[in-house]
């Protein structure tokens, strides 16, 4: 099943436990983002509201005892958007309370899932895949019904191949 907005909040406001993100484009192509984007390849200073709303939701979520964390896939070279990402977004959504681990597959690719889908897992049990073109542009999100078995053995990968956010960016400094 498809999920249109209105859809995708609601998965996020029904969790009970904890939301887990698999986060593998290279970039991630958003209007919303596109000026925030801009400004840092311009070596502007960030907006003091960066990611704001996000943030809001993130420290709600925490602040009733869910939790909400992610891996985030890099290759290097490092494309612009993961620069912005490392510098601008992942700090900030830290700070609200998610825990991001950084997952370097320069190396090795650990068997993992890395064909251009990310996906969101909530209480262990519902997965929603998001479905990207080559440019980072997302199409859909959509509900999984099969066994989500597989996906908790790449959660589990994932996080045993990943450093904690802090750690890899001293590592590239």
């Amino acid at each position: 099943m498809l999920l249109d907005d209105d859809e995708w909040r609601r998965m996020f406001d029904a969790y009970e436990r904890d939301v887990w993100r698999f986060e593998a484009q290279p970039t991630y192509t958003m209007p919303r983002e596109a000026e925030n984007v801009a400004r840092f390849l311009r070596r502007e200073p960030k907006p003091a509201d960066h990611n704001a709303r996000w943030h809001e939701r993130v420290r709600g979520y925490v602040a009733s005892g869910r939790r909400i964390g992610r891996v985030r896939v890099v290759r290097r070279p490092l494309t612009d958007y993961q620069r912005y990402q490392l510098a601008w977004g992942i700090p900030g959504n830290i700070v609200a309370g998610e825990d991001i681990r950084v997952l370097d597959v320069t190396q090795e690719d650990y068997g993992l899932p890395l064909s251009g889908t990310d996906w969101w897992m909530f209480d262990d049990e519902q997965v929603v895949r998001l479905n990207y073109r080559p440019d980072g542009t997302q199409i859909s999100r959509e509900t999984f019904t099969g066994d989500a078995s597989p996906y908790l053995e790449w959660r589990r990968i994932s996080l045993a191949h990943s450093v904690p956010f802090s750690q890899y960016v001293k590592e590239i400094e």
